[in-house]
């Protein structure tokens, strides 16, 4: 029994990692309305950032510099750095529907480049369900006539690409360093990056005011730091672990799903037939890869710790 519910862990992780970025771009599109990109995702990442740092201080583990983390750190400047950075110039230039259409092609690179960077091989099996999971969001996220501009297209294209690149090295790099400790170290790397940003904007005269942002705004950007940075990356890295960066990515699919019930909850936005038979499809593939991924975790050999090794 407990080896059944511990294959399911990392399963459960990546689900929850989707339901938080799901979630967390409901109430980043809130924000976004009042507190220019540039400006958002520095705030973002700076909330995150500070939650982070107080959870570890609260559990009074220390982060011990390593190879490994550092080079994991470094990563921080591809995802969330670099990939929300173009991601956010992107959709500023193309519609939100359109964004999330493209974004739904990143399970699909995440394959590519497993295989590119890693040889690593993918089963007949995974491919077809991830096409059929890419399927179930185009039912969900297309809408007909959605704004297209090639700039804005290429830069989101090159965030997807970025993220997916991410995800692949994340996944080989991972060893015995904390998901806690990579997701700062990450964190902090990508915060500067964005200050970076924030600042060279700021030097051309591209950046409003914060004035009149009201306590909504505010709240909505503090709430999205959390749970977008700080909670999705550390259950997403936690799956990570044992899952296999192809098969972690049909995970990705469930975003859209998280995200349009967070709508219609928070919006009330209607779903129409189309996207709940999209949504039917995405869960069903998301289902069966998560039980055959479940079924080989549980007839591997549980591990014994090595002394000294964190794995929280």
């Amino acid at each position: 029994m407990f080896r059944t519910v511990r294959a399911h862990v990392p399963a459960w992780s990546l689900v929850a990692a989707a339901a938080c970025w799901g979630i967390a771009t409901v109430i980043s599109k809130r924000a976004v309305e009042e507190i220019e990109p540039l400006t958002l995702l520095p705030l973002e990442l700076a909330v995150s950032v500070t939650a982070l740092a107080a959870v570890t201080a609260a559990s009074r583990q220390r982060i011990r510099s390593s190879t490994e983390l550092r080079r994991l750190g470094v990563l921080g400047l591809l995802n969330p750095g670099l990939s929300y950075a173009l991601g956010l110039a992107g959709l500023a230039l193309i519609s939100a529907s359109m964004s999330v259409l493209l974004w739904a092609a990143e399970p699909l690179l995440i394959l590519l480049f497993a295989w590119l960077l890693l040889r690593q091989r993918v089963t007949g099996r995974v491919l077809a369900w991830s096409l059929v999971a890419l399927v179930g969001v185009l039912l969900v996220v297309f809408v007909p006539g959605a704004g297209v501009e090639p700039v804005g297209v290429a830069l989101t294209v090159a965030g997807v690409a970025a993220c997916a690149i991410y995800t692949v090295l994340s996944s080989c790099l991972l060893v015995e360093a904390s998901s806690l400790s990579v997701v700062l170290v990450q964190q902090v790397a990508a915060l500067l990056f964005s200050l970076a940003l924030f600042a060279g904007a700021l030097g051309v005269g591209e950046i409003g005011s914060l004035s009149a942002v009201s306590a909504t705004g505010w709240a909505s950007a503090v709430v999205a730091g959390v749970l977008y940075y700080a909670v999705a990356f550390w259950f997403y890295l936690t799956g990570l672990r044992r899952i296999a960066p192809a098969v972690a990515g049909v995970f990705l699919n469930l975003i859209p799903i998280f995200g349009l019930a967070s709508s219609r909850l928070f919006l009330n936005e209607q779903l129409t037939a189309r996207q709940w038979v999209g949504a039917a499809v995405i869960v069903t593939a998301v289902v069966t890869i998560t039980r055959a991924q479940a079924q080989t975790l549980d007839r591997e050999p549980v591990a014994t710790p090595t002394p000294g090794a964190e794995t929280a």
